[in-house]
């Protein structure tokens, strides 16, 4: 019987698989292998541990009944099956991935991605032999890795491929601790549907789930629900779930914004929560389409071209149920100022769904130093909160060490003290404003206006010193984002994910 494995053990064994990788392909492709071959062990374990156990209760016969079991692994497409051939190996695992997906059709089909597992000069048989022997040293039942455990191995390995997969991180991963925050905010409940449209790696689902158990609340009657417009991260999102113990969701590759998922008698599906971190400013996305969009999204009017936000913000806030639904949304902190979506804005505070901006400190998105903010909105506000917006500046209540900067539990615990009091009890943080006021200041909601910085400096055009960097550090961002595009065309693309 294999003993139970320590989270740091878990850890190390999981970062050296990918350590095997180094010096074969870019660090950014890592999870094309590394996940799928951890996901399929899993799979395997734990349908062998439910054999043996069947077994010891009912006598040998036991070991062909279906019922114990709420996947298939098909015979020929088990993990010692794969370990033991001796060549063209990366077919072999295509081919039990493929048996697998075709067996457990509703629930895991497209889950093992596409990487190109056949490519010898990429993967030659020596170095997958390599891989499936180390995953093979360690056996990830459910008895030796819970699956809280295993879950946070996962989110451990994520988080170690963004760190070094640079630019491209932020498709698949938002800082955890200002999940945590979003998602304390809007108190997930039992029963509830949680809908993330620009899902990723599924950390805000995961969270609500965690919010629940942590909280000692029923979480499996509840429905998760995502989009992710990437393939390999729609298909992390999926397995991630899943390792956490989750099978009850429905998560969808596909363009939120060009082709929602979820739709209900040719409208939008409602959700009681929607959690996201949209993409920000994208140019490359269907405008002309979203002027005349059949779903009625364009009720607060028509972004930019250069930046899609507020078009990822009204998909979200027609996405929320009409009584229980509420939002929090990750955002660089442009949307609150820009002039270009100034007559958005005032239709958003005039139509009361505007219940509180979160000013966050900077280098929280992830590997950018630009400064986030959390836009929470609700369908139905308490009395308390009508007609005002509550601002809270907490760009201070933030800690960086090693490089990284991240909320710790009294920064969360604060901030959600002041949004609970509605900024009654911190009014050094906080402070409820009316939309009179915000009218006056040119319907801009720029957190300073509101809530002193005492190191900011209000300059002509009501925006402080610090807003105004904030907007020269994004447009720097996406200055250097198109940069990279156009490298990448002229140089043919770069390597296949």
């Amino acid at each position: 019987m294999s003993k139970k494995i320590s989270q740091n053990d878990l850890e190390s064994y999981l970062w050296g698989s990918a350590v095997l990788l180094r010096n074969h392909i870019d660090a950014g492709s890592y999870k094309q292998y590394i996940f799928p071959l951890l996901f399929f062990k899993r799979l395997n374990d734990v349908y062998e541990e439910e054999t043996e156990k069947a077994v010891k209760e009912n006598g040998p016969e036991a070991a062909t009944w279906d019922e114990i079991h709420s996947y298939v692994i098909p015979d020929g497409s088990h993990w010692d099956d794969v370990r033991n051939i001796s060549s063209d190996v990366g077919k072999g695992i295509q081919k039990a991935f493929r048996n697998i997906e075709k067996s457990n059709i509703e629930k895991l089909s497209g889950i093992f991605g596409d990487g190109t597992w056949t490519n010898k000069n990429r993967l030659p048989d020596w170095l997958l032999k390599d891989l499936l022997e180390h995953f093979s040293t360690e056996t990830l039942s459910l008895e030796n890795c819970p699956e809280d455990e295993l879950g946070r191995g996962y989110e451990y390995l994520i988080k170690k491929f963004a760190d070094d997969s640079g630019h491209t991180a932020q498709e698949f991963y938002t800082n955890r601790t200002v999940v945590h925050l979003m998602t304390a905010i809007l108190k997930p409940k039992s029963g509830e549907s949680i809908y993330d449209p620009t899902c990723g790696s599924a950390g805000m689902l995961i969270s609500s789930i965690a919010y629940l158990i942590d909280s000692k609340k029923e979480w499996r009657n509840v429905s998760l629900y995502g989009q992710e417009f990437n393939a390999l991260t729609c298909a992390i999102g999926r397995m991630n779930l899943f390792l956490h113990g989750i099978e009850d969701f429905q998560i969808v590759n596909g363009d939120t914004l060009a082709a929602p998922a979820f739709i209900e008698n040719g409208k939008l599906q409602p959700f009681d929560v929607v959690l996201a971190n949209p993409p920000y400013s994208i140019s490359q996305w269907d405008r002309e389409s979203f002027s005349k969009d059949k779903y009625g999204r364009n009720v607060l009017g028509l972004p930019p071209q250069s930046r899609a936000d507020y078009a990822f913000f009204q998909h979200i806030l027609v996405s929320m149920k009409p009584k229980t639904g509420r939002c929090a949304i990750l955002f660089p902190h442009g949307v609150l100022f820009r002039n270009e979506e100034k007559e958005m804005r005032e239709k958003l505070v005039r139509s009361n769904l505007l219940d509180c901006v979160i000013g966050l400190g900077p280098n929280l998105f992830y590997n950018s130093p630009m400064e986030a903010c959390i836009v929470i909105c609700r369908t139905k506000k308490p009395d308390s909160h009508n007609d005002k917006v509550l601002f809270i500046n907490a760009v201070n209540e933030v800690t960086r060490k090693n490089a990284e900067s991240y909320l710790e539990k009294h920064h969360i615990d604060r901030i959600k003290k002041a949004y609970e009091s509605y900024g009654k009890d911190d009014p050094e943080l906080a402070r409820a404003v009316s939309i009179r006021e915000i009218e006056k200041n040119n319907f801009s909601l720029s957190i300073p206006l509101y809530v002193k910085d005492p190191a900011a400096t209000v300059i002509t055009d009501n925006r402080s010193v610090s807003e105004c960097y904030t907007e020269w550090k994004n447009s720097s961002e996406i200055m250097h984002k198109n940069y990279d595009e156009i490298n990448k065309l002229l140089l043919g693309g770069g390597e296949n994910e």
